[in-house]
């Protein structure tokens, strides 16, 4: 009976000991993946951080200054720079009905721009268009005893002014080097349009050119109301800029007929015209 009684007891201490230890090693698991866990944690930071850290070498000349983010961000501000712009301009008079007159010349002249914010601005002022053209009118010969063909030629001379109102996007390539583009409409008023003629058509061939109700004399074109003084173009165009100095390019398109008295029915004339200026910021 006491035997029995002593083996039954050793047996209930070696049941209670096994739960004890399976809980001490479930503590000790516990406490080593937390240790795990916390050396990847830190390292992952430490990583993180290394990476965000800019280089010494490369830092930016404030990095140093403990007050660098106490200066305030620089902001929009509205400014209005003025430009002076001077360029070659080439002028076209396109009809369907005679072949296209081509005008070369000089723009010169003054804009303002009025930036706003988003890297946009709006661009007007004032320019001068100086162009000059020739063409080359062939005519049969109305003698008899002639084949020849006969030139009317024309040399025409130039002057308007343009009031451009166009729409800028400017791009930050690299510090002070911007690409922008640009479109919107512009009022082009004629001061003067003067045709030279040289004649060199016989005498009936002239007198039957004048019975058609073109002129074979020289002749100022808006006096004599053959030409509108007036001009509205839409152009489209873009360039580069670096610190205060800017090219760029546009082709405007003619969207009115500027033809005043027509010599053939339906005849229309579109003045379009394409540039290429360089401008300068005071």
């Amino acid at each position: 009976m006491c035997f029995c009684v002593k083996k039954l007891h050793i047996s209930v201490e070696c049941s209670t000991f096994v739960p004890q230890n399976k809980q001490k090693m479930m503590k000790i698991r516990k406490v080593y993946v937390c240790f795990i866990m916390c050396v990847m944690a830190s390292f992952a930071l430490a990583q993180d951080a290394r990476n965000t850290l800019p280089d010494l070498q490369t830092a930016e000349e404030d990095f140093f200054d403990p007050t660098r983010n106490d200066k305030p961000k620089q902001e929009y501000q509205f400014t209005t720079p003025w430009r002076f712009e001077i360029g070659y301009a080439q002028l076209n008079h396109r009809t369907q009905d005679t072949s296209a007159i081509y005008l070369h010349g000089l723009r010169v002249g003054a804009t303002v721009d009025f930036v706003l914010p988003y890297n946009f601005s709006i661009q007007t002022g004032a320019l001068a268009t100086f162009t000059y053209g020739q063409n080359n009118q062939h005519w049969p010969s109305m003698d008899a005893e002639s084949a020849q063909i006969n030139i009317l030629q024309h040399n025409i001379l130039q002057l308007q002014l343009t009031f451009p109102l166009r729409a800028y996007y400017n791009i930050t390539l690299w510090k002070e080097l911007r690409m922008f583009i640009f479109a919107g409409p512009q009022l082009q008023v004629g001061l003067t349009n003067y045709d030279v003629i040289n004649n060199e058509t016989s005498e009936l061939t002239t007198q039957w050119i004048e019975q058609q109700g073109i002129s074979t004399q020289s002749e100022e074109r808006y006096l004599s109301k053959e030409l509108y003084r007036t001009n509205i173009q839409f152009g489209l165009g873009g360039g580069i800029e670096w610190d205060r100095y800017r090219l760029q390019a546009s082709y405007d398109f003619g969207l009115n007929n500027i033809l005043r008295t027509p010599i053939l029915q339906n005849q229309k004339i579109n003045e379009w015209g394409w540039m290429c200026t360089f401008s300068y910021r005071l």
